[in-house]
Parts: C-alpha cells; sequence; structure tokens
C-alpha cells in the first residue's frame, strides 16, 4: 500500500511529460510568445476563417498533418500578393472611377450629330488612359502629402513605388496618344491638349487657384475628343475616307478639328462647369471645413439642370414621335408644351427630364450633407457623388443631342460603377 502511495507520483509525473510543454491541463503556458495550434478556436491565428477556406494540403500521401502551424500563413500570403498587388493599383488608379469616362466620347459623338463608330471606340481608349495616366501622376505628385493625410495610400504605404507610379502615368500617356493618332490628326491635336491639360494640372496647377479651372477644362476637352474622332471617321457620302468638312476647313485656314468641335461646345461647357465645382469641393475632402462651397456647387448643380432642359429642344426640329402623341393626346398635350418643361409629350424629351432629374438626385443630397456639415467624410461623399453624377449627366446630353440609345446605353455603365465603388474608394 506504501508503495502505491510512492508510485502514484512518478506515474504523474511521466504522463504530463508526454503533454506538449506549451499545453497542459487545457491551459497554456510559456508567456505570451506561446503560439498554439486549435482548429476550432482560432488560437494564434491558425484557423481559417468562415468566409476563407483553408490553403489545399501540399503534404504527400498519409502525410496528413504533417504541415505546421508556421507553414499555413506562409502558403496563404503566396496566394494572396498578387491580388494584393492588384488590389495596390486599383486603388492607385481609382478604377471604380472609370466608368465616368466613355461617357464624355458618347456625349460628344451625340452632340455632333454621328452614331457612335470607330472613331468613337478609339476616343474612349484614349480617353481612358489619358484618365488613368492623371490619377497614377496625381499620386505621384502627392506622395509627400498623402504621407501625412492618406497614410494608406498605395505610394505612402509602399505598396506601389513612386518610380513604378510615374512611370506607369508616361506609358498611358503614350497609349493614349497613340490611340488618338489612330482617329486621326484632329483627335490627335484634342488628345494632345488633354495630356498637357492633365499633367500641367497635376504637377502645378492643381496647388493653385487655376486647379479647378484646368480639370474643367480636361473634362470639356474630353468631350471634344469624342466629337472630333467621331466627325473624323464619317466618310463622305461619294464614299472616300476624307472627313466630313476637315478638308474644306483646312483649306480655308481654320483649325482642322474647329469645325467638328462647335457643335459639341455646349455640352463640353456644361461638363467643364460640373467638373470644376466637383474639383472645388475635392480641395477641402481631407481637411473639411468648408460650408460656402458645397453650397454654390450645389446652386450651380441646380443651374445646369435646367441649362439642359432649357437647351434641349431649342434647336431641334419636331420628330414624329412629338406629332403622334400631340394627335393622340390632343388640347392636353398642347397645355402640356406650352409649359415651363417644353414638350414633355415627346417620349426623348421625357428621357431628358428624366436623365437630368437623377443627375440631381445624385449629385444634390452629398453636397447638401458636405454644407450642413462639412466634415472630411461628408466632403469625400460630395465628391464621390460628383463624380457619379457625370454619367446621368452624359446620358442627359445625349438625350438633350436627340441620341436616346446612346443616352441608355451611358446610363447602362451606372450599376456597374456603384458595384465597383463599394470595393475601391472614388477618392
Amino acid at each position: 500500500m506504501r508503495w502505491r502511495r510512492n508510485a502514484l507520483p512518478a506515474v504523474l509525473a511521466a504522463a504530463l511529460s508526454v503533454l506538449p510543454p506549451g499545453r497542459r491541463n487545457g491551459y497554456t503556458h510559456g508567456g505570451p510568445t506561446a503560439v498554439t495550434e486549435d482548429s476550432l478556436s482560432g488560437a494564434g491565428g491558425t484557423a481559417p476563417a468562415p468566409d476563407r477556406p483553408e490553403p489545399p494540403s501540399t503534404s504527400r500521401p498519409g502525410e496528413q498533418g504533417a504541415h505546421t502551424a508556421a507553414g499555413r500563413p506562409d502558403t496563404g500570403s503566396d496566394r494572396g500578393e498578387p491580388r494584393q498587388r492588384l488590389r495596390a493599383w486599383a486603388e492607385l488608379l481609382r478604377v471604380s472611377a472609370l466608368f465616368s469616362v466613355p461617357g464624355d466620347a458618347l456625349a460628344g459623338a451625340a452632340a455632333v450629330g454621328r452614331r457612335p463608330g470607330r472613331g468613337t471606340a478609339l476616343a474612349i481608349g484614349a480617353s481612358l488612359c489619358l484618365y488613368e495616366a492623371g490619377m497614377a501622376l496625381n499620386d505621384w505628385a502627392d506622395r509627400d502629402e498623402d504621407a501625412v493625410d492618406r497614410p494608406h495610400r498605395p505610394i505612402p504605404s509602399g505598396r506601389i513605388s513612386p518610380a513604378a507610379a510615374l512611370g506607369a502615368a508616361g506609358v498611358l500617356t503614350a497609349a493614349g496618344l497613340a490611340l488618338a493618332a489612330r482617329a486621326g490628326r484632329p483627335a490627335l491635336t484634342v488628345a494632345t491638349g488633354l495630356a498637357a491639360t492633365v499633367w500641367a494640372y497635376d504637377l502645378h496647377l492643381k496647388h493653385t487657384k487655376a486647379g479647378p479651372a484646368a480639370m474643367a477644362a480636361a473634362r470639356s476637352l474630353d468631350l471634344l475628343l469624342g466629337a472630333t474622332a467621331t466627325a473624323a471617321g464619317v466618310r463622305a457620302p461619294g464614299g472616300t475616307s476624307s472627313p466630313d468638312n476637315v478638308a474644306a476647313a483646312a483649306h480655308r485656314g481654320l483649325p482642322a478639328c474647329l469645325p467638328a468641335c462647335l457643335p459639341a461646345l455646349p455640352a463640353a461647357l456644361v461638363l467643364g462647369a460640373h467638373t470644376y465645382g466637383v474639383t472645388a469641393v475635392s480641395r477641402h475632402e481631407t481637411q473639411g471645413g468648408s460650408t460656402g462651397t458645397p453650397l454654390a456647387v450645389l446652386a450651380t448643380t441646380t443651374a445646369l439642370a435646367a441649362a439642359v432642359l432649357r437647351e434641349s429642344w431649342g434647336r431641334a426640329p419636331d420628330r414624329p414621335a412629338t406629332t403622334r402623341a400631340k394627335a393622340v393626346t390632343g388640347p392636353v398635350a398642347r397645355r402640356l408644351d406650352a409649359g415651363p418643361l417644353g414638350k414633355v409629350t415627346d417620349p426623348v424629351r421625357l428621357l431628358a427630364i428624366t436623365l437630368t432629374g437623377a443627375y440631381l438626385r445624385t449629385a444634390g443630397p452629398p453636397l447638401l450633407h458636405a454644407a450642413l456639415n462639412p466634415s472630411p467624410p461628408l466632403t469625400q461623399r460630395a465628391v464621390g457623388g460628383g463624380i457619379r453624377a457625370m454619367i446621368p449627366l452624359q446620358a442627359a446630353l445625349a438625350a438633350r443631342a436627340g441620341a436616346p440609345v446612346t443616352a441608355l446605353a451611358v446610363m447602362g455603365l451606372v450599376p456597374l460603377a456603384r458595384s465597383l465603388a463599394r470595393k475601391v474608394s472614388l477618392t
């Protein structure tokens, strides 16, 4: 009996020595540096998250469980590195704002009374390249400022080097000019002015009083690029490839791009004015504190919407749809057409009114909230709303020019922009 009492402690000590040194009696020992592997609780960060499957095992058959806890994070990081790099470039280039670019060229094509064609597609490609070049150059130029105000941005956080961002800006600019050159010399002329404006804004004008005007000029030139490229690509009635009115203008000593740009100037000015307001608000998005600027931009937005509706059908001839609508609705239609909105019985006119309302609905409330509470988050939200509002504004301009199909195609970009904006910030 005495032997059993003396042997019991020795047996317990031998059993405890078999357990791992960091895990005895269900508790962790060894201080805060001890790392345990627990597939249920996730202690030590080794358990897979509910929405992230565990990496597949690379062990040979019969060796399941042979991999250690230290080996799992290495496998996950190797798989996630390309995705993280891709996300960093998406943040640098602000790809969620890309869907506001194609509408410039499409609205320009509608403004000159042409259907989108090869020249329009080349103008869209050139616009996308130059837009992304401006985004990369913007972050390169603001890398020191972002290190203080936005340390999470790709360059100050070290995810993208300044040299890579500057190189991307140069390559994208060259690609944009090459695509514009394919659309003809007039389009290349406009694209060169657009590229020069983008680089001047990012490198110097952004921090001056001329910054909003430079950004407005860039957006206006982008719409004129689409108008010029589309008009230059139209074949003459005889089937020749000579551009419409461009050669005749060259013989008269006028700039080759001027005749193609003139019909699109009103739409370009409207889009430029909206861009001026968005840029003016964005100058306060990191610090906030401005109440007058959002209010002034809200008034400008309302005035632009009224201008779109007022000028929509001033010079346009009556369409067959309008005549049929009047024949059906009779006196009611005549009373409605005499109102402040004009020929509301025209389906295209109704589309323009609807798209203009969507423009106001997208840009207006965030500006009002930023005016009531000029904090950085609400100011940034107002900037994002202004960027998103460019799409319905472009669609309204296309509808005003009598191109409902183009207007609906531009509005089709809204769901894509909205879904991508949830993943990558617009500002």
